[in-house]
């Protein structure tokens, strides 16, 4: 099976997931480990994956507890080393039994080096996964909204309590959705078009997700009305881009994006309501879409900023409780520097006034 992209290149690799042709944006992730996480993360819809890491497989595939969503959201994927054999105590089968059962195409054997320099070089592409020696028509995400595609039909309630945190979930990680359910919390879940607004809630949770933001327009409307409730709001990786978008900033594409469990994220702002200081945190990251920091309104300021290349990573109101970050504190994969962020929100949301 090839591997073609956009410009013409034409890599082969031996096939180990389904014998199916697909195309997407070709993507790399540099983290070492994840691969069940990231191949259910929905932000990676529409996308076919390179993982950077040379030896993939080696620990299998677990329960679907351990999932981020039902199903795999990638186009396909691209390795370097396929390890049949696995081995871990809570493995089920092999990630080419995933891969089939799911349709999934994948092909290892690739210098995913080699592949990675190109693609941060030139930028991302459009690409094909085919056993065909030419592409054909590719498919392009940026055309259409892939967050419709991920995000929930109709909404759903968890957990219980008198304070209730409303989840928009525009293609949620499933740790998200654990790490802000606790006791004394009635966690509403809601598709990305929901106006949520019309709910009786305590805060407002907006997940990650994939594409362009631009496309939900709904959403962002129903977040220009949630700012005038005044109520906690914490935005997480897309979550941040329709946050901006709501406030009259602007979003734009990165060369390549961020995909890594080890981008260095700094706090500006010197500290937030534990006094943290002035600090770098290493983050978990996907996404291609960043928000523009001159866009930013007067009554927003930037809060966290990318030590790598100085976009921004975090934004916060200057007088009211909302606050979103472009990194993943939910991690899963990777560090969980972050996660008192999600706590803070929680405590937002518990010390509100009825």
């Amino acid at each position: 099976m090839n591997l073609i992209l956009e410009d013409g290149t034409r890599i082969h690799g031996e096939s180990f997931g389904a014998d199916t042709p697909t195309s997407g944006e070709v993507v790399f992730n540099t983290g070492m480990v994840g691969y069940v996480e990231s191949l259910t993360d929905p932000s990676y819809e529409g996308q076919i994956l390179v993982l950077t890491y040379p030896l993939v497989g080696n620990y299998g595939v677990p329960n679907k507890k351990y999932f981020e969503s039902s199903r795999i959201h990638v186009k396909g994927l691209v390795i370097s080393e396929y390890s049949e054999t696995y081995s871990h105590s809570s493995a089920l089968h092999s990630l080419s039994e995933w891969l089939k059962k799911e349709n999934i195409p994948a092909i290892t054997g690739v210098d995913t080096r080699a592949l990675t320099k190109k693609l941060r070089e030139r930028g991302t592409m459009l690409g094909a996964l085919t056993s065909k020696n030419s592409a054909g028509k590719l498919y392009d995400p940026d055309t259409e909204n892939q967050v419709a595609l991920v995000s929930p039909q109709k909404k759903s309630i968890t957990g219980s309590g008198d304070r209730t945190v409303v989840l928009v979930d525009c293609g949620a990680k499933e740790n998200i959705a654990r790490m802000i359910q606790r006791p004394g919390i009635k966690v509403v879940r809601v598709p990305w078009d929901y106006d949520f607004t019309n709910e009786e809630y305590d805060g407002v949770l907006v997940s990650n997700g994939p594409g362009d933001p631009t496309f939900c327009t709904s959403t962002i409307s129903h977040l220009q009305k949630a700012f005038t409730k005044k109520k906690p709001i914490l935005g997480i990786c897309l979550g941040i881009q329709l946050m901006a978008l709501a406030s009259g900033a602007k979003t734009y594409k990165l060369k390549y994006g961020h995909r890594s469990h080890n981008q260095p994220c700094v706090d500006v702002v010197g500290g937030t309501s534990l006094n943290r200081g002035m600090r770098c945190y290493i983050t978990s990251q996907n996404h291609s879409f960043a928000v523009s920091e001159k866009s930013l309104p007067n009554d927003w300021k930037v809060w966290m900023k990318n030590a790598n290349d100085g976009t921004v990573e975090g934004i916060m109101h200057k007088t009211l409780p909302f606050r979103a970050v472009q990194f993943h504190p939910e991690a899963s994969p990777g560090p969980t520097d972050t996660e008192w962020i999600i706590d803070e929100f929680i405590e937002a949301v518990k010390n509100g006034k009825k």
